[in-house]
């Protein structure tokens, strides 16, 4: 009655170990498949993001237009290395930071127009 369990639980024991406890190889290996889909699903497309955005930024040239993180729209009238002249509107004019804008609009990107249509 007790000695097919026994049987059955040695045969286990000499299988995995002499403490019945699998090998650190197999325990690693979810967490290791678990860091491989985060660097495919989380970081690699981050850092891709960023790279472009990088590139984005350091391609301004005077005459584009931009957007800011507060939401400016404005054109740029001079590049520097770490800033940024624009005009604003009216004669406003602004220094910013290169690391400020958000989105780079080239001088020929169609701009969408207010809709003045009487109806």
């Amino acid at each position: 009655m007790f000695i097919a369990p026994l049987i059955l639980q040695e045969s286990a024991v000499a299988a995995t170990g002499a403490a019945g406890e699998p090998s650190a190889l197999i325990q690693m290996l979810p967490f290791a498949g678990i860091l491989v889909i985060l660097y495919f699903t989380m970081i690699r497309p981050q850092q891709k993001r960023q790279k472009e955005h990088r590139a984005m930024i350091e391609a301004v040239v005077k005459g584009d237009t931009i957007i800011t993180t507060g939401g400016l729209i404005a054109k740029v009238t001079k590049v520097e290395e770490n800033e940024v002249l624009v005009d604003a509107g009216e004669g406003v004019k602004l220094r910013i930071l290169r690391s400020m804008i958000v989105e780079v609009r080239g001088k020929n990107t169609p701009q969408p127009a207010n809709d003045t249509s009487k109806s």
